[in-house]
């Protein structure tokens, strides 16, 4: 019994000084966590305690503190105050205190503010001052243990020699923290450096024995190549071969394989293919004379120059000073609108263009662009923008572009666009200028490279502003037997004012009806170059240009050279509604082949729907450009995606060039009817137009003659009563053959009474019912 009553007097016992121990411990937690916060009365006593003792450092003793109370709660013992470690830590925060007071003494002495030189009661003042709220600084150095310090120190070494021992303690006590001696370290130290000196020495030496045996090998291999050329060029004397055997013992010699392999096949075939266009040349020396005669030439005019950029006139400077402070507000309502949505995004960059400002937004790693996008119209109701568009992503870049209009939209003229870029490429005789981008840069074109251009947009949005540059681009920058034009005008006003121009193969077409037959005469032109190629033994017009040169130099001849076509279609819509099948037919057919030959099309219309831009037409013109259209439907119509919908109007468009997988938004460069008439008074001035007969379309004789069917009056009754026409309709109602009912349908349509034929369709009547006409 006697052993069980102290069994459970020692557990209580022990139970006691575990919630003694655990007590104090909490205390001293909560006591150090007050005094850190500088809560109430209690923790500025607390600090002011500590800081009396440690001045600046008194963030160490409360941290202490914590440790302490740590270590009862885990421990329950109180800890061994003096441990080896335990006092290099001592020494370490000694030296500092030490080093603080001097520091802060130099300060002081500076300022002259002491009459006392005792530290310690000037120290004393100073906590005082601090307590009653008398001094503007708080700087207490090392508090009361680094003044008696300093004062120690100060007396027996003077201030150098106080900052010497304070490193000497600094060093004695990282000694006992961490059990090691400085010679140990010292030691280690010195072997790894040495150990690193050591290896690299020898890499150095290995390096260099490797550089001069490779430059024996190199000497080697030159002496082996001179003995192998004066070899094979006594045996051959023809350089070419000298150079393949040269290779060919590089080849040997060289352990590595050479790359650029296809280098060498060009040099090998170079003197074949040398051989292969002199016999070549001797052999068209005859057909020559057998190839189709050119219909039409012109001899260059020397005399003619290309006209000035001062005709064109300077852009207005348009005031963004605003934009710019309106950039930082919409990039954080960006990044807060996403933050709102649950979208971590940031905005990493802003273009400021002529009349949008491109925001890129960079998505945090994981998130979906299809979520950025479906927040379209939530980002425009943050802006309180029109409309924006989003390019997701931006090609080329990991960031997503959103498009906001400007408030301001900068002008840009079409001559700082092709003064930009004016001497990058002197030869280039089909460049155009479209515009700038949203970076500012100016967006040229080369128009044989494209090779065809679609221009559509509804009405107003830019589309004549823009065909007017692009012909102004080239009478700048050809000449009249470079550059030749067709121009096909159905709404008579557009393109009219450059009748006259040396560089028109006919007059401005302006009767719709006649335009199918200018597209053929085009075609005809097309099919004619096609025989000059095949007779010359050359693929397209440069190659054929280039040969004619050849000719020339060798024969002192003067044969014209072929210059480029470029043939202009203002409005397709209203050429598709008189003649679809006619002109879309030759339409095809230059789109498919003319290339080579070098005719272009451009092709305009305002009507951007799946009747007037067939299918047929998309696929062999891949460049396009959009402008402001009223659906998303005809902005897929144009360039196969959306897009163009959102597009400003004044000149915004979207060019999509050849190749490319997404368009291009630049602000189209604008061009005055003031300066159009200037540009062209110039050129007619140089250089009068001689037309091409051949390439004039034919006046459309009007068919007066009488039928001498008897039924004809009849039948066309009958068809202006019916408004409706068809050969079988005829056949049935008067019970005549088919061929004398087509005959019939012919002359109506040769009198302009019915329309074309269109396949499964009746024919439209072009006249309305006698009955109508009488009573009108």
């Amino acid at each position: 019994m006697a052993k069980k009553k102290r069994r459970q007097t020692r557990k209580k016992e022990n139970l006691k000084k575990t919630i003694q121990y655990e007590l104090v411990a909490l205390v001293l937690i909560a006591l150090a966590a007050i005094a850190i916060a500088k809560l109430g009365a209690v923790g500025k006593a607390t600090v002011l305690f500590f800081r009396f003792f440690m001045g600046e450092w008194y963030i160490i003793s409360l941290l202490g503190l914590v440790l302490f109370a740590g270590y009862l709660m885990w421990k329950r013992v109180i800890p061994y105050l003096l441990h080896t470690k335990l006092v290099g830590v001592y020494l370490i925060l000694c030296s500092m205190l030490l080093l603080s007071h001097v520091k802060l003494f130099q300060l002081l002495l500076n300022g002259g503010k002491f009459q006392d030189p005792s530290v310690i009661a000037n120290t004393w003042e100073l906590f005082w001052m601090e307590v009653n709220g008398e001094t503007s600084t708080t700087d207490l150095g090392g508090g009361m243990v680094g003044a008696i310090l300093f004062a120690l120190f100060y007396f027996l070494f003077d201030e150098p020699g106080t900052k010497i021992v304070a490193f000497m303690l600094i060093i004695i006590g990282i000694i006992l923290l961490t059990g090691k001696t400085l010679g140990d370290g010292l030691r280690k130290t010195g072997t790894v450096l040495w150990n690193f000196i050591v290896k690299q020495w020898e890499a150095f030496l290995v390096d260099m024995k490797n550089w001069n045996d490779s430059r024996k090998d190199r000497k080697v291999e030159r002496q082996a190549q001179t003995v192998d050329k004066k070899k094979v060029e006594k045996a051959e004397p023809e350089p070419t071969i000298t150079i393949n055997s040269a290779k060919e013992r590089e080849e040997e010699i060289s352990p590595e394989p050479i790359i650029s392999s296809f280098t060498q096949n060009a040099d090998r075939m170079s003197v074949k293919e040398e051989r292969s266009i002199s016999d070549t040349e001797n052999e068209q020396e005859e057909p020559m004379e057998l190839s189709p005669p050119i219909t039409f030439t012109e001899i260059e005019n020397k005399d003619y120059e290309l006209p000035p950029f001062r005709l064109l006139k300077l852009p207005k400077q348009t005031d963004q000073s605003g934009e710019y402070e309106l950039i930082h507000a919409n990039a954080a309502k960006l990044e807060r609108t996403f933050q709102s949505f649950g979208v971590k995004a940031r905005v990493t960059q802003v273009h400021l263009g002529p009349a949008v400002t491109k925001y890129e937004v960079h998505p945090d790693v994981g998130v979906k662009v299809s979520k950025i996008v479906s927040l379209h119209d939530d980002l425009a109701l943050a802006l309180a923008a029109k409309d924006i568009r989003i390019e997701a992503p931006i090609p080329g870049k990991s960031a997503i572009g959103i498009e906001v209009p400007n408030s301001e939209v900068a002008v840009v003229s079409l001559r700082e666009v092709i003064e930009s870029k004016q001497h990058d490429k002197p030869d280039a005789k089909l460049l155009i200028g479209l515009g700038r981008d949203i970076t500012g840069e100016s967006v040229l074109a080369e128009l044989n490279k494209m090779p065809h251009l679609l221009v559509a947009g509804a009405t107003g949005s830019g589309k004549s502003v823009c065909i007017n540059g692009i012909i102004t681009s080239i009478l700048m920058r050809a000449k009249p037997h470079e550059v030749k034009m067709m121009m096909i005008d159905p709404k008579m006003v557009e393109l009219n004012v450059y009748n006259g121009i040396p560089h028109l193969l006919a007059p401005v077409v302006t009767d719709a009806k006649k335009a199918s037959q200018a597209l053929k005469k085009v075609v005809s032109e097309m099919e004619r170059r096609y025989e000059l190629f095949s007779h010359t033994g050359t693929r397209n017009i440069e190659g054929y240009n280039e040969f004619v040169r050849r000719q020339n130099m060798e024969e002192e001849a003067t044969q014209p050279l072929l210059p480029y076509i470029v043939v202009i279609v203002d409005e397709l819509a209203d050429l598709m509604m008189v003649a679809s099948s006619d002109v879309e037919d030759a339409i095809t057919r230059l789109a498919q082949m003319a290339r080579a030959a070098g005719i272009h099309l451009i092709i305009a219309t305002q009507r951007p729907s799946v009747d007037v831009i067939t299918g047929v037409i998309k696929a062999n013109i891949p460049s396009r450009i959009a402008f402001a259209v009223s659906s998303a439907t005809d902005s897929r119509t144009i360039l196969d995606m959306g897009g163009a919908d959102k597009l400003l109007g004044r000149g915004d468009m979207l060019f999509l060039p050849v190749g490319a997988s997404k368009p291009v938004r630049v602000q189209g460069a604008f061009l005055s009817d003031d300066e159009v008439e200037e540009v062209v008074n110039f050129v007619i001035e140089q250089q009068k137009a001689q037309y091409q007969e051949e390439m004039i379309p034919d006046d459309i004789p009007e068919t007066t003659a009488e039928v001498e069917d008897d039924l004809y009056g009849e039948a066309v009754e009958l068809i202006l009563e019916m408004q409706t026409a068809s050969v079988s309709m005829l056949q049935r109602r008067f019970r005549i053959g088919y061929t004398r009912a087509a005959r019939l349908i012919d002359e109506m349509e040769a009198r302009g009474i019915v329309g074309p034929y269109e396949g499964s369709k009746p024919r439209a009547v072009l006249q309305g019912k006698p009955s109508d006409e009488a009573s009108s």
